[in-house]
């Protein structure tokens, strides 16, 4: 999904999309000498999105004149606490704007602009970013603990209200196309279909349950926890996993590659896939619930899965293992090296493209000191993904309910 914290590294547009805003996110870490190109990227970017989001033109010139001004200076700060104040007040004004004008909107069935949630997200990560600025500028600001898991340094939770509005929109503007095609069991399907899988690609019972902990823990970092959702800031990543179709298809393949393997050990759940296969026939696989998590975990995390005995070793936190699974939907190359060097946590990305990707998804995005980095391990990136901790916990809160169900 475009500039979203779930964004996987694929050749597609979506890369395309992803590599001109990392010009623009990275450009607080440029020299003094290459703003002029950056400037330039950010007056591209602007343009990409205010043509597929009428009502983003003036985000994109407030973005851009943030950049330029706030951003411009690596590791610089407001110039005033003042500053910080005031820049502070307009994100979070713009954000209530923007929240009223599509709960209007969709209440009064008005046609909503193309990818309406992009205006939305762009705003939401501007009261963010700017409250930790805030918060840099006046520590005094940092209060209470929210409910989002965010760290309050970067949250104000008297705002709590307006991201609850935030997620009720986009659970609106992503609804599942009519003929959509759910399950009674979405979760407990993930789980299996994790599981399994897991047992195919040769790990023991012990270790294929964690893939399938991880698998319900990517489905909520995907669509938290939504199956068949649609997508309001992208035309091309839709379902249960958020994947494009040429994604889709090389699941399928890959599933049926392994598919006798998993009827040696669980032929109820090779049946169970028979049935979903003639339930969808000729429909989008993407919006079967079944299929769409079968072709996701095959597409991309499948022989990532024979790592989990290392990654268990490294990381025995059950939501540290989701963090560097979802890593591996964000930026597979250099997590897949990462785990193969020996020291994960240790291993560093200096990349610029890179480093954008991971901006692109909400890591090292949110005030001036985050996106002055120009480098960082892969320590330090787990650490800033608490983006997602909110999404994971709950994940495994349901794995937990499962398990506890199975064992009764």
């Amino acid at each position: 999904m475009l500039f979203s914290e779930n964004l996987p590294l694929m050749n597609s547009p979506r890369r395309v999309a992803n590599a001109v805003c990392s010009r623009v996110l990275a450009a607080a870490a440029l020299p003094r000498a290459a703003l002029a190109r950056a400037r330039i990227a950010a007056f591209t970017l602007g343009l990409f999105v205010t043509a597929l989001v009428p009502d983003a033109t003036d985000i994109m010139v407030k973005l851009a004149g943030f950049i330029s001004s706030a951003q411009g200076q690596p590791g610089a700060f407001p110039k005033s606490q003042s500053d910080a104040v005031n820049a502070y007040a307009d994100a979070l004004s713009r954000f209530k704007s923007l929240l009223s004008q599509r709960r209007a909107q969709i209440e009064s069935k008005q046609p909503l602009p193309e990818l309406p949630g992009q205006a939305l997200y762009l705003a939401r990560n501007g009261i963010i970013s700017t409250y930790k600025d805030l918060t840099d500028a006046l520590p005094s600001k940092i209060g209470r603990p929210n409910k989002f898991d965010i760290p309050p340094a970067y949250f104000d939770a008297d705002n709590e209200p307006l991201m609850d509005e935030y997620v009720q929109l986009f659970k609106i503007m992503q609804a599942p196309p009519l003929n959509a095609q759910n399950s009674e069991t979405p979760f407990d399907d993930v789980v299996s279909l994790g599981t399994d899988i897991a047992r195919a690609k040769g790990l023991d019972e012990t270790n294929a349950r964690v893939a399938g902990c991880i698998a319900l823990g990517i489905f909520f970092a995907e669509t938290n926890g939504n199956q068949n959702i649609g997508n309001a800031r992208s035309n091309i990543y839709k379902g249960s996993f958020q994947t494009g179709t040429s994604e889709d298809r090389n699941g399928q393949a890959k599933w049926a590659a392994i598919k006798s393997s998993i009827a040696a050990f669980d032929p109820a759940l090779v049946a169970r896939d028979k049935k979903e296969e003639e339930r969808i026939g000729d429909l989008d696989h993407r919006f079967n619930h079944w299929i769409a998590v079968r072709d996701g975990l095959m597409n991309a995390h499948a022989e990532t899965f024979l790592q989990i005995p290392k990654i268990v070793k490294i990381f025995p936190n059950p939501i540290d293992q989701m963090r560097v699974f979802e890593l591996i939907q964000i930026i597979p190359s250099p997590t897949r090296s990462a785990l193969s060097s020996g020291s994960f946590a240790n291993w560093r990305i200096s990349d610029p493209t890179i480093m954008g990707y991971l901006r692109n998804n909400s890591i090292f995005t949110f005030g001036q000191a985050d996106r002055a980095k120009t480098s960082a391990i892969f320590g330090e990136i787990l650490d800033a993904m608490w983006l997602f901790n909110d999404k994971f916990q709950r994940a495994l809160t349901k794995y937990s309910e499962i398990k506890a169900r199975q064992n009764d």
